[in-house]
């Protein structure tokens, strides 16, 4: 063809494959691309304004009847140290691979323990405060069960029943929920080369309270205190708090790093007595728990569900064995200080009905708005 002949804007001749499509055809092809400009504007837009998130939703807790929904849908999630080799345990298999002994002596003519019975053991030991679950198993040759149970990728601890949830209503809409944590073994921090305040047994936990369902302040119990801070200033999956269990303590912090905890209430980043926190795994106690109200005025636990052991939290003794003497092989002794010592009390002793977020222990009790010490 002579170039001569084109029209303006013309190539040349159209290739057989290269048909223009009919007006119909183009015509559909405009409004699809128009339909997907506006999608992917919409997309940015309610993205942007928080409403739209590719990320994976972070884990939900269960409903539960008897629980107020908002205990459950703020339920702290925990992550566990990378390094950590002692895991949330079950509860029932403390009392399982135990022995109750008052002064190292073991009390005998008892029916078969269980968590359903077990504050009957609050008739020895004044008020069961003397009596101990002393391990069976001599605890130097590391008996498989003080290792736990690692929590699955959804963070539960399948065949474990590894948290006590305990609900106590102030009245007026003020709501405190603890979520204690339980696990078989405390592995103690390492002080001038020296393994200090190992023990069996170990609770922690987590206290939110709530005012007409939306949380407050939060509570991280840590060693012989702890730290408050305002539900808006802790880190969160969805609505949900973050708790960073300690490396073998298990104390409760509420950023991951090195915690020096000499000074009470005061998290500093190095000193003497460090804990170690990191994202290892995480463990979500909600899944695998057990449910309670707290009656304040008769210092009285109900099972919130209908099927938690009440016997549990009724207990007064320690969980886990008396610290063991001087003469015995297996202490150690360093400037007043012991490799072992006793099991902990239970959740009843855990100041269920605080009037500020802090227990009342004489130590101010500071709500930070900030995650700095």
């Amino acid at each position: 063809m002579d170039d001569s002949l084109l029209e303006k804007g013309d190539l040349g001749p159209v290739p057989p494959d290269q048909e223009p499509l009919p007006r119909w055809r183009a015509a559909e092809r405009a409004i699809y691309y128009q339909i997907m400009t506006c999608l992917a504007v919409l997309f940015l837009i309610l993205q942007y304004h928080g409403l739209l998130t590719c990320a994976r939703p972070p884990p939900r807790a269960r409903q539960v009847a008897g629980v107020p929904s908002y205990a459950l849908e703020y339920a702290p999630l925990v992550w566990l140290d990378v390094q950590e080799q002692y895991f949330p345990s079950d509860i029932a298999a403390q009392v399982e691979n135990t022995h109750p002994g008052i002064n190292y002596t073991t009390i005998g003519d008892l029916p078969s323990l269980t968590l359903d019975n077990l504050d009957v053991l609050n008739s020895y030991g004044d008020d069961g405060k003397y009596v101990y679950l002393t391990s069976n198993i001599d605890v130097t040759t590391a008996p498989k069960w003080l290792d736990g149970v690692v929590p699955d990728s959804s963070g539960k601890t399948n065949g474990a029943t590894s948290a006590a949830i305990i609900v106590n209503d102030h009245g007026a809409g003020l709501v405190d929920v603890f979520y204690m944590y339980f696990y078989a073994y405390n592995l103690g921090n390492t002080v001038l080369f020296q393994e200090l305040g190992d023990h069996i047994g170990d609770w922690e936990h987590n206290m939110i309270r709530f005012q007409d369902g939306a949380p407050q302040e939060i509570w991280y119990s840590q060693h012989g205190n702890g730290e408050a801070f305002t539900y808006a200033t802790v880190e969160k999956q969805g609505v949900r708090p973050v708790a960073y269990s300690a490396r073998g303590s298990h104390a409760n912090y509420a950023i991951a790093g090195t915690h020096d905890h000499t000074i009470p209430d005061l998290n500093l980043p190095a000193g003497l007595i460090q804990d170690y926190t990191s994202q290892g795994m995480i463990w979500d106690p909600a899944q695998s728990a057990y449910f309670y109200s707290y009656d304040a005025a008769s210092a009285s636990f109900t099972s919130a569900d209908g099927i938690s052991p009440t016997g549990a939290m009724r207990f007064r003794g320690q969980w886990g064995d008396e610290q063991y003497p001087d003469k015995d092989p297996r202490q150690k002794k360093f400037f007043g200080f012991y490799k072992f010592v006793s099991g902990p009390t239970g959740p009843w002793d855990k100041q269920l009905n605080r009037t500020k977020v802090c227990p009342d222990n004489g130590i101010l009790c500071i709500v930070r708005d900030s995650l700095s010490p």
